[in-house]
């Protein structure tokens, strides 16, 4: 049963990788309460007991994403209180280390970037001596992040190098499997995220063609943070006058989300058709938002 559960929650992440929060709100929530349920009403050992426990943090984890990129936070938030409480019953660090990883981007997009810093840092604590190489590589990406959202960018650049460095040890028998997203392309993407950030577009445009270079799987498999890292790229070449470069980016990043309903996907496209409505006298500017109004 429990084996039968966390394929479950599996096949649920990669949903929301491929279809977006708003279909799956609903899906996740009922996922949870069914595992809330079977704790209230089963006998089990205590090695079982972890497991369900561990079972009930990924998939209060899962609610509170998918909330968050819905777009209501308060609820996300409760969802994040229930991952932690649950992994604090399973004793398992790593799965509440990665909670808080997915928290500190609601805390960095929605509140304050130094409470990111903070949760990421507690992550990393916590999980000091049970965490593989590949898990270290997503709290230090994750931290770059935070970190150039808070304007440190020396603590960016060493947080990105140490992310990299850990990728470089290569993958562990016991990498759990919800770290299955984690490659060099998708560090390049945060570094190129971050480097946006900071005021630096050229270096933005160098990582995210770093990404691509690395094999990042955004079109096929993660549409909805790829269509983001897009708007990004486009933000940066806009940034850098390149019109030209800024739509035919901005239109990958449309047929990216086609097929996904995410609010904060949405949104930053909204934010990149804003930033080009400013040079609407530009033939190639007003052709991409006639077509895409």
């Amino acid at each position: 049963m429990v084996d039968h559960l966390e394929a479950r929650l599996d096949r649920l992440r990669r949903l929301d990788d491929a279809l977006g929060s708003a279909q799956l709100r609903e899906l996740a929530q009922a996922e949870f309460a069914f595992i809330v349920g079977l704790i209230k009403d089963s006998r089990f050992d205590d090695t079982t007991g972890r497991r369900l426990y561990a079972a009930a943090a990924e998939a209060a984890r899962c609610c509170a994403w998918v909330h968050f990129d819905d777009g209501f936070h308060a609820q996300a938030e409760r969802f994040f209180d229930a991952a932690l409480g649950a992994s604090a019953t399973a004793g398992d660090p790593l799965i509440s280390a990665y909670a808080l990883s997915f928290r500190a981007i609601q805390h960095y997009t929605a509140a304050d970037p130094r409470d990111a810093v903070a949760l990421i840092e507690a992550a990393q604590a916590q999980t000091k001596s049970t965490a593989t190489p590949h898990f270290r590589a997503m709290l230090a990406a994750r931290a770059a992040r935070s970190y150039s959202k808070a304007g440190d960018r020396h603590a960016c650049a060493r947080a990105l190098h140490q992310a990299r460095d850990h990728l470089a040890a290569g993958p562990h028998d016991d990498d759990p499997p919800y770290l299955y997203w984690v490659s060099l392309g998708e560090v390049e993407m945060i570094a190129g995220s971050s480097a946006l950030q900071l005021g630096d577009p050229r270096e933005a445009i160098r990582h995210f063609d770093a990404a691509i270079d690395a094999n990042y799987a955004g079109d096929d498999q993660y549409p909805r943070t790829h269509a983001i890292y897009l708007a990004r790229a486009a933000d940066a070449h806009l940034a850098l006058h390149d019109l030209d470069q800024a739509v035919a980016v901005a239109e990958h990043a449309v047929r990216c989300l086609g097929g996904v309903d995410s609010a904060r996907s949405s949104a930053t496209l909204d934010d990149l058709r804003d930033n080009l409505a400013e040079h609407r006298h530009a033939p190639v500017v007003r052709d991409f938002l006639d077509l895409t109004a």
